[in-house]
């Protein structure tokens, strides 16, 4: 499927942005890159994601902040290892940091690498295994908070949406609270749209999309090629909500989300 319109956000770093808008510029592509970046938040104890659309990547703000997200994970990684070397698991900080290829150490990386040593049959039998809270290499994430996150974004120009909010295992309560306090935080947005979603899940986020005065955002969580995700399928939004990108001043009407 063709996609006019890209926004790339990845976890707590703008590194591949520059790259990838060069590299569109080469390949002379018809494509609209919209910088943008998802920034790990605690909030209630809950990993919370909060996604910046149509930043200004070099604003000091913004590159103070994700300094500081990159030395959080750094540490959290070096713990993960410890943990993981005294259940008589060596060498996972290498692993996983072979693995970034020199980008940010994420679990996903130690999930990989403990696969690829044959403790677990896939990434989501590490995490059950390994990595989940309780067990044996989870460390607390000790990220900047939500109201934070929205303020660097804003200060870069860009909107602060929250991301995939049905995915924080959260009863239908909680997230509303969640929701709630984004929104008297100073967020713009949220994300209603995914290509894998419940039949009711996007008609649900879109009502309280309306509930909370948020605009609404779609996003792939496209990482990597696989066959259950393309980009830019099935992601159509429900009656009654506005695209976060509608003040903008693109040429395609809608947004693409890759992480």
């Amino acid at each position: 499927m063709r996609v006019g319109t890209l926004a790339i956000t990845d976890h707590d770093t703008t590194d591949a942005i520059a790259a990838a808008q060069a590299e569109i510029d080469r390949a002379g592509l018809a494509l609209t890159l919209i910088p943008g970046v998802e920034i790990s938040t605690l909030w209630e104890n809950h990993e919370i994601h909060i996604v910046g659309l149509n930043i200004d990547t070099t604003h000091p703000a913004m590159c103070e902040l994700l300094d500081e997200q990159k030395a959080r994970r750094q540490l959290r990684a070096q713990l993960i290892a410890e943990r993981l070397e005294k259940a008589h698991i060596p060498g996972a900080l290498e692993g996983a940091q072979a693995l970034a290829q020199g980008g940010a150490v994420t679990r996903g990386h130690f999930a990989r690498f403990l696969v690829a040593k044959g403790k677990a049959n896939n990434v989501a039998d590490v995490f059950k295994k390994y990595l989940a809270r309780g067990k044996t290499g989870y460390v607390p994430p000790q990220w900047c908070t939500i109201k934070q996150a929205i303020d660097v974004i804003h200060h870069s120009g860009g909107k602060a949406v929250i991301a995939h909010p049905g995915r924080y295992d959260l009863s239908a309560k909680w997230l509303k609270r969640l929701l709630a306090h984004f929104a008297e935080q100073g967020g713009d947005a949220m994300e209603v749209s995914q290509c894998q979603q419940a039949p009711n899940e996007r008609t649900q986020l879109a009502a309280y999309a309306q509930q909370f005065g948020l605009l609404a955002s779609q996003g792939s969580d496209f990482h990597q090629p696989c066959p259950w995700i393309e980009l830019g399928r099935k992601l159509w939004l429900p009656a009654g909500v506005e695209g976060v990108w509608q003040s903008w001043e693109q040429p395609e009407n809608t947004i693409e989300r890759a992480v």
